[in-house]
């Protein structure tokens, strides 16, 4: 019997490949159909990468757009500036798992410059990855439906692009951390207005409510790279600003779990009549102990044996969640809400 999902794919920089490793081990399960995809950042360029590739070639397809996808993310090198400007050794962070560097100038120059600073010498160094897409299919009605989050800059709003919204500006502004890539600015359809949009893990990472509409399966399976928890206090700055970036960008979804406990809860007793709301299941594939190894530096810097890495770390991840929690799919969440929450 094949079992229809959903998919949510949270962003984190070059850490997405662990979640390209979850789609490739996905795409090999027949007895699952992907039915709609929402994504943030990295889980924006997965999202549309997955979906181009299974318009035009099937799973097979799909599985080879990854491959594109991210042979183009590991030639990017430093997202953040030229390479003479980090101190990193990345045959040794391969081999190690280690991603604090004693010093970044980054990290003192993220401070003081901005990317307006750049002038007509700026180019935001995703664009090429992003326009070898094929929009065609990335928009096509066929294959899954493909939903992808940004922030609204002037009203701190999420805007989620679907359709033939969907297009290379669309990606970046996504994927678009304020310190580093100036602000793409899109027109809003409804007002005319040229809006500025940041990253959509602000608002959304991703957004689960695009999924909540009745013609879609209620089985949430979401990937997640930005770890719920870490059992050491931050002491240094290096690992102050990673945990805080990781708060960040898990507090929208996590504000969404918890409407969706409520809602389960209200369903349960009787307060809210069945069918009214959807009743949402939510699943999680993540890997929490490797994730904790790693930091913002290798979310900037996206190294190929790292990506390497983390694609087989999210393949084992995914897999693990096939032969736990196939069962669960499509009678109940695999993720304990009310424990979460408690």
């Amino acid at each position: 019997m094949v079992k229809r999902i959903d998919l949510a794919l949270q962003g984190g920089g070059a850490h997405g490949a662990f979640t390209w490793g979850v789609l490739d081990r996905l795409l090999e399960e027949e007895r699952l159909e992907v039915a709609a995809i929402t994504g943030t950042s990295a889980g924006a360029l997965n999202g549309a990468a997955f979906k181009s590739g299974m318009v035009q070639g099937g799973r097979e397809g799909a599985k080879a757009a990854l491959d594109r996808l991210w042979r183009k993310m590991g030639a990017v090198g430093d997202m953040r500036f030229a390479h003479w400007l980090t101190r990193f050794d990345a045959v040794a962070m391969a081999s190690t798992w280690e991603a604090m560097v004693p010093f970044s100038p980054m990290d003192t120059m993220s401070q003081v410059v901005s990317p307006y600073h750049y002038g007509p010498f700026y180019r935001n160094p995703l664009r090429d990855v992003v326009e070898a897409f094929d929009f065609a299919n990335v928009c096509a009605d066929e294959g899954p439906e493909l939903f992808v989050c940004a922030t609204c800059v002037r009203t701190g709003k999420i805007r989620v692009f679907q359709g033939e919204e969907l297009g290379t500006d669309a990606i970046l502004a996504s994927a678009c951390l304020p310190d580093l890539f100036q602000a793409v600015e899109i027109e809003d359809p409804r007002t005319g207005r040229i809006e500025a949009y940041w990253d959509g893990g602000y608002t959304g990472n991703p957004a689960l409510f695009p999924l909540f509409r009745e013609n879609l399966p209620g089985d949430v399976v979401i990937v997640n790279i930005n770890p719920l928890e870490r059992d050491e206090i931050p002491k240094t700055p290096q690992q102050i600003r990673n945990r805080v970036n990781e708060i960040s960008f898990n507090s929208s979804l996590l504000r969404e779990l918890r409407a969706i406990n409520f809602v389960q809860r209200l369903l349960a007793d009787g307060t809210l009549e069945p069918g009214r709301m959807k009743a949402v299941r939510v699943h999680m594939i993540s890997d929490d102990a490797l994730m904790t190894q790693l930091s913002v530096t290798t979310k900037l810097v996206p190294v190929p044996q790292i990506l390497a890495r983390l694609k087989q770390a999210g393949r084992a991840a995914a897999d693990k969640f096939l032969e736990r929690d196939w069962g669960n799919l499509g009678e109940r969440s695999s993720v304990d809400l009310p424990e979460m929450f408690s």
